[in-house]
């Protein structure tokens, strides 16, 4: 029995995957049922007609299902595999299709069986025929090429079809039997194959995006290192040669050496300083960059983001102490959206009313956790303190209509000062 909890965590474990996984999921479980679908109905209504007659066709059609049924368990146990196989991750086992051939070959005989004694009728024995090779196509149509596929399907169909003509069935139901056989290949191809290419490709495009994020942290690492080797290699190389020459002229007891020991202090007070204002910069959330890098950002993640403001981040006249905090709300907000909701659109607004600058991030698909003050979250927390530096205010909640809404405003007379550093939210890395 399947309880609560149970439905729970599968509701949970939904809501946790990517739009991809959701997909991939949903593709997987869609073709692991289709040979299901097919055998607990096409497959089982004519095998109600054998139960008048006599015990020995019974058996037949008892063993017929029973195979049928081995043959979906282990169709769905090899569709993951042949995936997997399809996409280039792994090789498909081989001897995993032994069993499978082993059982449809042994179907195939009972279905002859059957119809060599007119247990089925003529309706019946389309149907049958329909369902026979179903479970072993599903994933075998993702193993091999689409030529290899169709000419080992229609040796397989012209196999039955000899068999079955063999024990005396007429023309008419050869004919049936085998645009039921051409419609159930034609039916696998054109379901298996195409799904798994699709996801294959939306698999290569997310892979593309994440190679696409690393290379971006690694240029902009090298970006920082090639800052710092600026700032401080001729600085370093400089105090290496003059710390020399102090030591040369203090053995000769020249009282030069002070001043070189002076110049050294000098420099490398200024390198201590130039190395601040680089990290700095690092640490600064640019206000216009922010916005890019948030549009950048959600429409990749496949969100529509749109932003609004009749005069743009440049031509707010704010000071730059409150754009840098109107960075870090947008960084703060963006993550929030990627993170804790499920949203197709997002609106950022920039305004500016009564004085002030007024930020608006809303998005559909509601975040339930981790944006909400009440939550305690230390992101939103410390944007808060770092906006009450500056005169301004923070607030964040549901707006109606599933939507969601953060609403950060800052006056424009605000005070000239740095605000406190607020926790990490959205570094390079986390992009």
């Amino acid at each position: 029995m399947i309880g609560p909890e149970r439905v729970r965590g599968w509701r949970r474990d939904w809501q946790e995957r990517t739009k991809l996984q959701r997909i991939d999921l949903y593709t997987r479980v869609t073709l692991c049922l289709l040979p299901w679908v097919f055998l607990l109905s096409w497959g089982l209504m004519p095998l109600g007609a054998i139960l008048d007659r006599g015990p020995g066709a019974v058996a037949l059609g008892a063993a017929f299902f029973a195979l049928n049924v081995m043959q979906c368990v282990l169709s769905n146990r090899n569709v993951g595999p042949a995936f997997a196989h399809y996409r280039g991750a792994e090789p498909f086992p081989p001897r995993r299709l032994r069993l499978p051939a082993v059982l449809l070959a042994a179907a195939t005989g009972l279905l002859v069986a059957l119809a060599a004694v007119d247990a089925v009728g003529e309706a019946g024995l389309a149907l049958l025929v329909l369902d026979l090779p179903l479970a072993f196509a599903t994933p075998y149509v993702l193993l091999v090429p689409v030529r290899t596929y169709l000419l080992r399907s229609a040796a397989f169909a012209a196999a039955v079809v000899a068999l079955l003509a063999a024990v005396g069935v007429p023309g008419g139901l050869l004919f049936g039997a085998s645009l039921s056989l051409a419609v159930v290949i034609l039916l696998v191809l054109s379901s298996a194959r195409p799904s798994a290419w699709t996801l294959m490709v939306m698999w290569q495009a997310e892979d593309a995006r994440d190679m696409q994020a690393r290379l971006a942290v690694a240029e902009e690492r090298l970006r920082f290192g090639r800052d710092m080797h600026d700032v401080l290699g001729r600085n370093l190389a400089v105090i290496a040669l003059k710390s020399e020459l102090a030591v040369e002229l203090a053995q000769r007891g020249n009282a030069a050496a002070v001043d070189q020991m002076v110049e050294v202090q000098r420099i490398a007070r200024a390198s201590q300083q130039e190395v601040r204002d680089v990290v700095r910069g690092y640490r600064e959330a640019d206000l216009p960059t922010e916005l890019l890098g948030a549009k950048g950002v959600l429409e990749a993640a496949g969100i529509s983001c749109t932003v609004e403001g009749a005069d743009g981040p440049a031509g707010i006249g704010a000071p730059p102490a409150v754009q840098a905090a109107l960075g870090w709300v947008v960084r703060e907000a963006a993550t929030n959206v990627l993170r804790h909701g499920d949203p197709r659109n997002c609106v950022i607004r920039l305004t500016t009313a009564s004085g002030a600058v007024v930020l608006e991030v809303e998005n559909d698909g509601a975040v339930t956790t981790g944006t909400d003050p009440a939550d305690g979250g230390s992101g939103l927390a410390g944007l808060r303190e770092r906006l009450a530096a500056l005169g301004g205010s923070l607030a964040a909640g549901a707006a109606g209509e599933g939507l969601f809404r953060v609403t950060a405003t800052v006056p424009l007379t605000a005070p000239a000062v740095r605000p406190s550093p607020t926790p990490r939210t959205l570094s390079p890395e986390d992009r």
